[in-house]
């Protein structure tokens, strides 16, 4: 017969709660209050930015046309993720899922077959949603817009996925 031995079962202490600092309760409110006056003071500043980000959009989508390479691309998938996250920051929500839409194309399918029409498709619509001052999701020609982008690129994609 083997020996049995006794089980032993050890807790370790949970010193998250000190790490952490405590309870919710010590969140600094005022602090907060702060950060929050301060998004507000900066948000007139926003449409600037992300207008910013949109000219670079086209400008990587030029040097993409002119020179489809691993680089352009690269240029161009960054710069769409940048709009992809500053969108919903900057309160434009159709103007991140198209950038989305465009990320996961240029992410999804190979460099030589990167349809210059669906990437021209997807910065056109980025622009007239920054020109027309798309804010929101209640706009449904530009959500009918975003969902036809989305299904071109999965579409496109399925295919891809396939042989991969």
């Amino acid at each position: 017969m083997s020996k049995k031995h006794p089980i032993e079962i050890f807790m370790p202490p949970n010193i998250l709660k000190a790490k952490v600092g405590g309870t919710i309760a010590a969140i600094d409110m005022a602090a907060i209050r702060r950060a929050e006056a301060a998004v507000e003071s900066l948000k007139e500043n926003f449409q600037s930015w992300i207008g910013d980000d949109v000219e670079k959009l086209a400008s990587a989508r030029d040097a993409f046309a002119k020179e489809p390479t691993e680089l352009a691309r690269e240029g161009l998938f960054r710069s769409s993720h940048d709009l992809k996250g500053q969108g919903m920051t900057f309160g434009f929500p159709v103007v991140a899922r198209v950038a989305a839409s465009l990320c996961r194309m240029l992410d999804a399918v190979k460099l030589k077959t990167i349809p210059l029409g669906l990437v021209d498709a997807h910065v056109d619509a980025i622009r007239v949603c920054m020109r027309d001052q798309i804010k929101g999701d209640s706009d449904r020609t530009a959500m009918m817009l975003a969902q036809e982008l989305e299904a071109r690129v999965s579409e496109l994609i399925s295919p891809a996925a396939a042989t991969k």
